[in-house]
């Protein structure tokens, strides 16, 4: 089933330590800095041992470490793993969480699980929720045990509500409630109680000033569905995941899972984003992602500049020009230097175009102005022509005195 998709990449290990070579040979092999803003983000949140591994390679073909049931139930995922979504368009990355409530971490030991679950809900735009069966004591946990801490996923859903607080603005993320091991109690009679839990734990959390009053489906739109259980109806879970599978195509097209997502980084700056918002979280601050956005768009705009200024220095054409010009007049100069000059600045604006649009226009006028005064060395042109205007006055000065005398002119 996996055996086309490319290696799972550990992104963060359970020490909290960011894999910045392995992201960026991901990105450079999976060609993703190409698409633009045509790509999704899919992460899994969920108890230990609960099949998220599992559903997500099924779901898309992906390759990560499942729990083998016969060795008993341990934590198989430490920290976050991410890997391509294999046949599936726009490009969508899959992210493996760590499992909530593993006694490896122990039950004090909650920073990762809300240190990874802010990270997961600042850069996917789809979080599958995975709740493990039975499917009949996970709809009575939530119709009846509301008000118990340790009611059916309660704690996740309150970190996730918690932590979505720090975010400053809402993405309009999509909740996925994936509920495992089903009977035959039909999911149009749970997934209105589902809901209203759900709504119970959004209003039960405390919220900053600034959100008291703001609904829960402006941070979030909220999905549900249901699966077999895939150690015993294996066949019947293959297939209500291929089903579901479908509804990944097309994710961020309107009405897709994610059709209404906010505050897409490009593809091109995924990397850096995703380094500079763990360190944001690492360092227990608040995620600013508006300004986030920004200062992402100005580290990418400037590198992708100084790259065009590099290539621009050693074009032939280039180099031709700024040689001629130092020897005397270069017929249609200006025609030529706009010429070459408008070739690199057209890679400038394909290559930034989704960015910050007052960034990216900041870092073009600054790459034009550089390419002329430093690259071409404009002063020195310049100087040059006034060097040349000079001589052509005294000479023309000279001719002029010259024709007077021979005529007799005093």
């Amino acid at each position: 089933m996996a055996e086309d998709s490319p290696c799972s990449t550990q992104l963060i290990d359970g020490n909290g330590n960011f894999n910045v070579e392995g992201l960026d040979n991901f990105v450079r092999t999976t060609k993703l800095a190409d698409c633009g803003l045509s790509y999704a983000v899919v992460a899994i949140m969920g108890p230990q041992s609960s099949g998220k591994s599992t559903l997500l390679n099924h779901l898309f073909h992906t390759n990560f470490r499942e729990m083998d049931a016969f060795r008993g139930r341990s934590q198989t995922t430490k920290g976050i793993w991410l890997a391509k979504c294999v046949g599936i368009e726009p490009f969508t990355i899959a992210m493996d969480l760590e499992g909530t409530d593993g006694r490896e971490r122990g039950e004090d030991d909650t920073a990762f699980e809300k240190q990874s679950a802010l990270f997961a809900l600042a850069i996917a735009d789809i979080v599958l929720i995975n709740m493990p069966g039975p499917f009949s004591k996970v709809a009575q946990g939530w119709c009846h045990d509301i008000g118990r801490e340790q009611a059916a996923n309660k704690p996740l859903l309150k970190t996730v509500f918690q932590v979505m607080m720090r975010l400053f603005s809402p993405r309009k993320t999509t909740l996925l409630f994936v509920i495992r091991d089903k009977t035959k109690t039909p999911l149009e009679y749970l997934e209105p109680i589902l809901r209203e839990d759900i709504q119970k734990i959004w209003d039960a959390v405390p919220k900053p000033e600034a959100h008291k009053s703001t609904p829960l489906s402006e941070f979030f739109n909220v999905e549900v569905t249901a699966l077999s259980s895939y150690e015993e109806k294996e066949e019947q879970f293959k297939e209500q995941v291929a089903e579901l599978r479908q509804r990944f195509f097309h994710s961020i097209s309107p009405g897709g899972l994610a059709g209404d997502r906010r505050g897409v980084v490009p593809a091109s700056g995924f990397s850096f984003s995703a380094q500079q918002i763990w360190k944001v979280i690492k360092e227990n601050k608040d995620l600013d992602l508006p300004a986030h956005k920004v200062m992402v768009a100005t580290v990418r705009c400037e590198e992708i500049a100084n790259e065009k200024l590099r290539c621009l220095s050693a074009d032939k054409g280039w180099l031709a020009l700024e040689e001629a010009i130092q020897v005397g007049p270069v017929p249609g100069f200006g025609k030529l230097l706009s010429s070459i000059l408008d070739t690199y600045l057209s890679e400038y604006d394909m290559e930034t175009i989704y960015f910050d649009e007052g960034v990216r226009t900041a870092k073009r006028q600054h790459l034009e102005s550089k390419a002329l005064d430093v690259r071409f060395n404009l002063p020195i042109i310049l100087c040059l022509m006034v060097k040349r205007l000079a001589t052509f006055n005294e000479s023309f000065k000279r001719k002029t005195v010259y024709l007077a005398w021979s005529k007799g002119v005093p």
